[in-house]
């Protein structure tokens, strides 16, 4: 686990879900910036509040809640009450999603998730389930509990993204901008010089980009560098070489930006995903209790004391055909 005081974060990913990060973190002062994901955002808020930037307004996710983003879709994060939040969380891959929604779902087109905040408690155990099953090296429960726990997810909230508007000209040089900045990442070119190269103004092309990506073209940059240096670092490179690749001037520069957006230094982020299979399991497990009553939950289907409020529906098998999604596992 990375950090030091009361915050704590471990970004890693188990060999046996391919196409899913995984990450257990508590944060006090942590703040992120706006940045997005490739892949799905499904967040267990276990205590404290999250308040993300989503959507045109402030979203609150507190215990028993989980915050879900969609991929490519800007959002920030920070504490929404003193003592911070802690939270676990999987990242499934786009294709796993389409994957699952199409086997158990009657979704049509790209399923995504509608609400950017879902109450339930159910989903919310499935998640930190996950996890412990991937740290204990437990493939079956682990892959088979993420695929109840998206199946829930995109039965209680979940439907087909939004097609993709038609483009206008704003956006097709927003596109084109784009373009340009991956293409010259380590040495991107001036507002005004991208304005002049795509024959427009420095406010017109910030107006469009702002319009079509939801940020800057120098925040929107960034956000591309840090992804970029995250492939590096999965291949091996070093996060010094990695830094320099992807226009950062020096590692202490990698690392401010990556932390902002990832929620871990990039050497920590490196060191967990290159040894998956042998790292010790991480501090931040739902505690004994808290397991054991999501058991009791799970083979008698009746409350307990500690948790008076009931899913926020049946379980994920209850909403559909048995066949459509399997049972959890109970080791």
């Amino acid at each position: 686990m990375a950090g030091s005081g009361q915050e704590r974060a471990r970004h890693w990913q188990y060999a046996e879900l391919p196409g899913v990060d995984l990450l257990r973190a508590r944060f006090v002062e942590k703040v992120f910036v706006r940045h997005t994901h490739e892949n799905f955002v499904i967040a267990a808020i276990a205590d404290g509040v999250e308040v993300f930037h989503h959507g045109g307004a402030d979203q609150y996710a507190g215990p028993g809640t989980l915050a879900l983003v969609n991929p490519d879709t800007p959002h920030t994060g920070r504490a929404g009450v003193p003592e911070g939040w802690r939270y676990g969380a999987v990242y499934p891959s786009p294709e796993l999603m389409a994957e699952i929604a199409a086997e158990t779902t009657t979704i049509r087109g790209t399923p995504g998730f509608t609400r950017p905040v879902l109450d339930d408690p159910y989903a919310v155990s499935l998640v930190h389930e996950v996890l412990r099953a991937a740290e204990e090296g437990n493939a079956l429960a682990a892959d088979t509990l993420l695929r109840v726990a998206v199946t829930r997810l995109l039965r209680l909230n979940g439907g087909p993204l939004p097609r993709r508007a038609v483009h206008t000209a704003g956006s097709r040089v927003a596109a084109r901008a784009r373009a340009v900045l991956e293409e010259r990442m380590a040495e991107p070119p001036t507002l005004e010089r991208l304005a002049t190269d795509l024959e427009t103004s420095p406010f017109a092309l910030l107006r469009a980009f702002r319009d079509t990506y939801g940020m800057p073209p120098h925040t929107w940059l960034t956000d591309a560098r840090v992804r970029r240096a995250r492939r590096l670092l999965d291949t091996g490179s070093a996060p010094a070489d990695a830094a320099v690749t992807v226009g950062f001037t020096d590692q202490p520069h990698l690392n401010r930006h990556f932390t902002r957006i990832v929620g871990v230094p990039p050497g920590a982020y490196q060191r967990e995903r290159k040894n998956v299979q042998d790292a010790e399991p991480g501090p931040y497990l739902p505690s004994g209790v808290w397991q054991n009553r999501q058991l009791t939950q799970r083979h008698t289907g009746k409350k307990t004391a500690e948790d008076p409020t009931p899913p926020s529906s049946g379980t994920p098998w209850e909403s559909g055909s048995p066949s459509d999604c399997p049972a959890s596992p109970s080791g």
